[in-house]
């Protein structure tokens, strides 16, 4: 921070303006609210001053609360001393010119203006939910008066980003601002304008009311999203007050509620996953003078179910993105399948037909490695197998122009060995997207010993260019996610053997908050991508642990939803999964052959003889140097996995039972199971000096 006051009053004629300052994004951190109360008092004492703007400096009016701040026990102003309440009770109309975010108690302020104003760029919203909160400063109250009950609760509890022409919609934006209009001077002469209406408009003093069965029909209707948490429903809550108490009680139950939740248990894991998405993308090996490549024309090799999403990310995000297959027949068949991908969008309401159009023009399809030979980057996304990897980048060494980045979208594979084809490993890198790939927000970049830190910078500006969260991962055998997943997925069917049934593992996991149960997702994936991986496993290691009942699936042609009938059967045209008395017949077959005794398993052992094994592995890999930190680990888990947001993540969810019991319990396994259980070297460590997984200190970067 510099030494220029976060806030200042200006005066510009008759019309104070009040600048907040605090970089980047005009966050409400420390002396900022107290900033902006000054300035209130300091020009509602001047009678040379009618009326006074709140504007933001830099990119944002007020992007929301330091976060930083929240469970930490700081002082806060109290009711009836907040900006929120001083803005509210100003004698002097002030109006909200807002450009970038206006989000929480930015949006929390602004509601507390007079009038708003704002560019057409802009955007707003509550977005607390998120992390695991509620708008405290008033905005529960405040937006239901504007915008009616049920908009209020679904803005609130979706914590969504509103664009200013739907708010102006809505209500909660009295002007948009032509495009290219000077914002500062077009709220000082919209100030000027409003100076003398009497009395003052202020939202506190709207009424609202809820049609019945409203606040119900909200609980009912987020049930499943919102499984075990907090935040949504107390959302509701304070809403519902807002319809039936007066104003100023409604204000006192929102902070209730809001009390309640700061230091629970589901807000402090949100803030932590927060927090680890922001440090993932820290490199601090890597020279801080180097920059990543500004790439403008991607292309995609392979038009099948990856290639089509990695094409979608791209046009998604305003790239002009060239795709080629093997074949002119797999280009139809692809290209099929992502206008049949962006028409159920347009089905569900969450993409415009316009904007359907605009993103299939982006997307060109091509006959061969001549038409993409000037592209920046080019993502393979082919089969999953070295043998057919190989050639392909041996063409696209030879076709491609000399500095282009060549990617490959590599679940597994060893990417030195598929950089040395090349004359040009240093700019070879694995960027692994996860499926559906245009939906799924991580992509893994995967890190080969010859890659220049141009190239890793690059791979990993390129997934935060098209909406993904870019973690990176050395190069080892299933690199960071799936390795670290590998061991769930073995001992989710080695407990098939021991007795369970993957509608009993399901419901588990789903119980935990997972979307789908994880032989569920298996029967998505598809089940013959998993054996394929085991059969390379099995050939590198000779005491490659072997799943005698998923390989049994496999060979009987049982490989998911696409043949209907997976680990569980599926009616044509619907994907609910239905247990199938074969798959549990099968299971007791295989069982008895491998004279496995059987027995019951409690929820919990379920749960943790999934999780556990993969904590265990996740040390294995940081002890290793594969990755930087364990909350890299967590948001691999988050966004490659599904793992329940508001547990933090893999590694904060074990820091939760404790590091001490986790390791009693690995090395108790350790005795009954044998050597898939022996427990790691770092994890032992952590165990003895009880450091918490989330401060363990990896190896440097291997």
């Amino acid at each position: 921070m510099s030494d220029s006051p976060v806030v200042r009053l200006e005066k510009d004629g008759d019309i104070g303006v009040i600048i907040v300052n605090y970089p980047p994004v005009n966050a409400l951190g420390p002396g900022v609210s107290e900033g902006i109360i000054d300035s209130l008092n300091t020009a509602n004492a001047d009678p040379s001053i009618k009326a006074m703007v709140l504007i933001g400096d830099g990119r944002s009016f007020i992007a929301g609360a330091d976060i930083r701040g929240f469970g930490t026990g700081r002082k806060r102003a109290p009711i009836g001393q907040r900006t929120y309440d001083v803005l509210d009770a100003s004698a002097k109309p002030v109006v909200a010119a807002i450009h970038g975010f206006a989000l929480g108690g930015g949006l929390e302020n602004a509601m507390a203006c007079h009038y708003r104003i704002a560019v057409p760029s802009a955007k707003v919203g509550l977005p607390e939910v998120l992390i695991g909160i509620l708008p405290g400063g008033g905005g529960t109250q405040r937006l239901p008066r504007l915008v009616g009950a049920q908009t209020a609760l679904e803005m609130i509890t979706s914590g969504r980003h509103v664009p200013a022409p739907e708010a102006a919609k809505l209500g909660i934006i009295d002007e948009v601002l032509p495009d290219g209009t000077n914002l500062r001077e077009s709220a000082v002469a919209y100030a000027r304008k409003i100076a003398d209406i009497r009395p003052l408009p202020r939202v506190r003093d709207k009424t609202v009311t809820a049609e019945q069965g409203v606040f119900d029909a909200c609980r009912k209707s987020i049930a499943r999203r919102a499984r075990n948490q907090k935040a949504p429903y107390h959302c509701i809550a304070a809403v519902e007050a807002a319809c039936t108490l007066p104003f100023d009680d409604g204000i006192r139950r929102e902070a209730e509620l809001f009390a309640e939740l700061e230091t629970s248990d589901e807000a402090k894991a949100l803030r932590y996953a927060f927090f680890a998405e922001r440090e993932v993308a820290k490199l601090p090996d890597l020279p801080t003078n180097v920059a990543p490549y500004d790439f403008e024309k991607p292309a995609v090799i392979g038009a099948g179910t990856m290639g089509g999403g990695i094409a979608m990310s791209f046009a998604d995000f305003g790239y002009d993105v060239k795709i080629m297959d093997a074949s002119q027949e797999g280009l139809d068949r692809g290209m099929e399948r992502i206008r049949n991908n962006y028409a159920t969008s347009v089905k569900r309401g969450s993409l415009a037909e316009d904007e359907m159009n605009r993103r299939l023009a982006r997307i060109h399809l091509v006959a061969g490695y001549d038409d993409i030979a000037n592209c920046d980057v080019v993502v393979e996304a082919v089969f999953e197998r070295m043998d057919v990897k190989k050639p392909i980048f041996e063409k696209l060494d030879e076709v491609m122009k000399p500095g282009a980045f060549l990617f490959s979208n590599t679940s597994a594979l060893d990417m030195d060995e598929l950089a040395s084809v090349t004359k040009r490993p240093e700019y070879v890198a694995g960027t692994h997207f996860f499926s559906p790939a245009n939906v799924m927000k991580l992509l893994e970049v995967v890190r080969p010993s010859k890659a220049s830190p141009e190239t890793l910078m690059t791979a990993m500006a390129m997934g935060r260019r098209i909406g993904k969260i870019s973690a990176m991962a050395g190069n080892t055998d299933g690199f960071v996610a799936n390795r670290s997943r590998a061991p769930f997925n073995s001992e989710m069917v080695i407990l098939l053997e021991e007795g369970c049934l993957p509608e009993q593992v399901d419901q588990v996991m789903i119980d935990f908050g997972y979307p789908m149960g994880p032989f569920a997702v298996g029967d998505l994936a598809g089940l013959d991508i998993g054996a394929e991986g085991r059969k390379r496993r099995a050939l590198a290691n000779p005491n490659y642990r072997k799943l005698p009942i998923a390989d049994k699936l496999v060979e009987m042609g049982r490989f998911g939803q696409k043949t209907s009938a997976g680990w569980y059967r599926y009616e044509k045209g619907d994907r609910t999964p239905h247990p199938d008395p074969e798959v549990a017949a099968i299971i007791r077959q295989v069982a008895a052959e491998m004279n496995v005794p059987q027995k019951d398993f409690t929820p919990t052992e379920i749960l943790q003889r999934l999780l556990f094994s993969s904590v265990n592995e996740a040390c294995k890999i940081l002890e290793e140097g594969k990755a930087y930190r364990a909350s890299d680990v967590d948001v691999m888990w988050l966004h490659g996995f599904g793992f329940p947001r508001y547990r933090g993540g893999l590694m904060y969810w074990a820091d939760g039972i404790g590091v001490k019991t986790v390791y009693a319990q690995i090395a108790s396994w350790h005795q009954q199971y044998g050597e898939r259980w022996a427990p790691s070297r770092l994890l032992r460590a952590l165990a003895e000096t009880n450091t918490p997984f989330r401060e363990a200190k990896p190896a440097p970067f291997a």
